[in-house]
């Protein structure tokens, strides 16, 4: 008996009508349907007159849960895999499952549909010719900031997701590693109350303060420009590279290629 196949199917991340013809006609022709959280999904199905068997699918289950799916899938029945909202396995449960079934040569079908970041992004006016993709950071404090001096230098427009009782903490967080920047902070998308805010970190913050806190956010800001990066990051570059076994002038003379900034400038503030 051939195994079944295991389709990805992207569901709405607010509106309803948002679902694809596809993922419909998707989800009433699978045997069965893997889910984040079954309650959440029942509702869904039961809107669009769609009756399945649902297996609970989500983050704390996921391994056991994988195998009980893999069972299925390798006795030839069909499974789509969604989560609450969106793409399963981005920023949601899916990836251990998608991972296993790919070793054992199961055939997985992405069935494409509605995703926070890329909305987020079509509307942010931010550069979109490339982009990274970092989802939620670390819940800690201090890792948070840690990560994001990490990402201080990508040149790339980054995009986040947040929960709503740690926005006002990220963006401030934001602001003081990645300077004044031009961003986009977004709730609630295609739901009844969703909102944008655009501008720089600083007049984000100001809009957010004065706005009601509530729903998932997604955060978009500019990479950082080259002609923006300070003298005392790059110079940090160069001593990384010099603990490395490069020599200063050649730490220098790459840090300076790379960031847009003057050797000589840079050589000489190195040995300070």
């Amino acid at each position: 008996m051939s195994a079944g196949r295991l389709y990805i199917v992207a569901t709405p991340i607010g509106n309803l009508d948002d679902i694809t013809y596809r993922a419909v006609k998707t989800l009433k022709a699978v045997d069965a349907v893997a889910a984040e959280d079954t309650r959440h999904s029942l509702k869904l199905l039961s809107a669009l007159g769609i009756q399945k068997p649902l297996i609970s699918y989500w983050s704390e289950n996921e391994k056991a849960r994988s195998e009980e799916v893999l069972s299925s899938l390798r006795a030839g029945f069909s499974v789509a895999l969604i989560s609450d909202a969106g793409t399963p396995g981005i920023s949601d449960p899916g990836s251990v499952l998608i991972r296993k079934a790919i070793d054992e040569g199961i055939e997985v079908i992405p069935i494409p549909g509605p995703s926070a970041a890329i909305a987020a992004l079509s509307v942010s006016g931010l550069p979109t010719e490339e982009f990274t993709f970092i989802g939620f950071l670390p819940a800690k404090s201090g890792q948070r900031r840690k990560r994001l001096q990490q990402l201080a230098l990508e040149e790339r427009t980054l995009v986040f997701y947040e929960a709503p009782h740690r926005i006002l903490e990220m963006v401030h967080d934001l602001f003081d590693i990645f300077g004044d920047r031009q961003a986009l902070v977004m709730r609630e998308i295609s739901k009844l109350h969703e909102q944008v805010f655009r501008g720089t970190l600083s007049q984000i913050l100001g809009q957010l303060g004065t706005s009601t806190i509530a729903g998932e956010y997604v955060v978009a800001t500019a990479g950082m420009l080259r002609e923006a990066i300070p003298v005392d990051v790059a110079l940090q570059e160069v001593r990384a590279l010099m603990k490395k076994g490069l020599a200063r002038k050649e730490a220098a003379k790459r840090v300076a290629e790379s960031f847009g900034l003057s050797k000589k400038e840079l050589y000489d503030k190195s040995l300070d």
